[in-house]
């Protein structure tokens, strides 16, 4: 078995789903008590949130690419970036090592792809929604084509993940607010739609949408066991 490093604490909320989910996955391939190979590395959360709001990316990238470089050093034959959102960094980030970074937009358009879904809603940050590195990742690299929600519906998305679900804050105005919002996604052809925020699925669930929902928290760390596995 390889040893999955991550890179997690942003936040700790959804690095604790990737830690259950790669464990689970390992014990039901391979039996009890099998368990997975992992070194984390996690952040303050409260450090790399106001670098994110201040839009130093270049700070954030050299701290990325430290923590990369020391899990290699601690034995670690992959890499995750445990969010969405630093993906942003993630060709910097693989260019420094000499282990794989299993890209999370690749996780995703996996599972796309099998269902033969060609356009698909995403939800996120405001960073990943506007910006091109995760809508291009999936457009340029996989052939998906992606929508993305209206600007007021975008700040909302943005405020429940940093003043609610990075906290574990749950609640069900919230989530009924993004049910709202991924209906108006499907009245503009979206028949699938991507959590591309590793905190979105503590909100939204398969049940609560009717259309295929993309975990990418999930998908995220399959791929890893998949990887660490082969």
């Amino acid at each position: 078995m390889k040893t999955i490093g991550l890179i997690g604490g942003m936040s700790w909320e959804s690095s604790l789903e990737y830690y259950r989910i790669i464990n689970e996955l390992v014990k039901e391939k391979l039996g009890e008590p099998h368990s997975a190979k992992t070194i984390m590395y996690s952040v303050d959360f409260a450090e790399f949130e106001n670098l994110q709001h201040q839009g130093n990316w270049n700070l954030l990238t050299e701290k990325m690419i430290k923590i990369a470089k020391k899990l290699e050093k601690a034995g670690a034959d992959m890499v995750l970036i445990c969010t969405n959102t630093m993906h942003k960094m993630a060709p910097e980030v693989q260019e420094s090592i000499n282990i794989p970074l299993i890209h999370i937009t690749d996780a995703a358009s996996d599972e796309i792809k099998k269902q033969s879904i060609k356009k698909v809603g995403l939800l996120g940050t405001n960073f990943t929604m506007e910006q091109d590195f995760y809508k291009g990742g999936l457009k340029d690299k996989h052939g998906i084509e992606v929508v993305v929600p209206n600007e007021e519906e975008r700040k909302i998305i943005h405020n429940v993940i940093y003043k609610e679900l990075i906290s574990g804050i749950i609640k069900d105005e919230s989530r009924k607010e993004f049910k709202k919002i991924i209906e108006k996604l499907k009245t503009r052809g979206a028949k699938g739609v991507v959590l591309g925020c590793t905190e979105i699925p503590l909100l939204i669930k398969d049940k609560d949408v009717d259309i295929p929902v993309f975990n990418t928290t999930e998908l995220h760390a399959k791929k890893a066991v998949e990887k660490a596995l082969e």
